[in-house]
């Protein structure tokens, strides 16, 4: 029931997404990545459905920071949107999954690292991007504007996350039918200065184009392999559950 689901999911997505395009004049298509000086070095991860943007914590300013607060030793942090009903209180019922097509409360998982992401994901699903200043700190904006706060200006936690070394954050976005995780994911990378076109529903929509950019960027010589990773408090942590989506 849930392969089905999830294929009429991506009809109505990919419809609608259309739809949408043909409604708007044609974007100009992403232009190569420039040669820029490199600030940093971050990882976008695919996980079925779902999408991560992850960065060293070196490189994350103390606003970023402050949302992996009470984890130990992170050397990498990773951010991803979902729906709140549908991910945090786990009701998975066919209301449930049916009011996620619409707008509604969205939340950030949070993905505490001591390494690289590439072990705890797989490096046949994470791609290495490398971004100049301006690009890093519009990339800590977006992660730290992303989050809901409480009165002390804290991040307001909705619980552990599904694996050790993972927390819910509330979001301050909605989750809807055209945007999705995929599509916060593809936001943060535009504001990271990377060049992705303006529909992105799908993870696959996603790292197709990163995948793209980080081809161009080994070529300038701007990256180099990322190495291997391994997750806070886990031999190897699970991929998202389609139900993280």
């Amino acid at each position: 029931m849930r392969r089905a689901f999830s294929h009429a999911i991506h009809l109505l997505t990919s419809a609608a997404a259309l739809a949408a395009a043909a409604c708007a004049p044609l974007p100009p298509a992403p232009s190569a990545t420039p040669a820029i000086p490199v600030a940093a070095t971050i990882d976008v991860v695919a996980r079925d459905w779902h999408t991560d943007v992850c960065l060293r914590s070196e490189d994350a300013d103390a606003g970023v920071r402050s949302l992996a607060s009470g984890f130990e030793d992170v050397r990498y942090l990773c951010f991803g949107f979902g729906d709140r009903s549908y991910v945090v209180r786990r009701n998975r019922g066919i209301g449930t999954m049916l009011l996620a097509l619409v707008p509604g409360r969205g939340v950030v998982l949070m993905t505490a690292l001591r390494a690289p992401p590439t072990e705890a994901f797989g490096a046949e699903n994470v791609v290495s991007l490398a971004i100049g200043d301006a690009g890093l700190e519009r990339l800590r904006a977006y992660l730290r504007n992303a989050v809901e706060r409480n009165a002390d200006g804290g991040a307001i936690s909705l619980g552990a996350g599904p694996y050790e070394g993972g927390a819910y954050l509330s979001a301050t976005a909605s989750y809807s039918l055209l945007y999705t995780c995929n599509t916060w994911t593809a936001d943060a990378l535009r504001h990271a200065g990377l060049p992705l076109a303006p529909i992105a529903v799908f993870a696959d929509d996603v790292m197709m184009q990163v995948r793209r950019i980080g081809a161009e960027q080994r070529e300038d010589g701007l990256i180099l392999a990322s190495p291997l990773s391994r997750p806070m408090g886990a031999e190897r942590s699970p991929s998202a559950p389609a139900s993280a989506q």
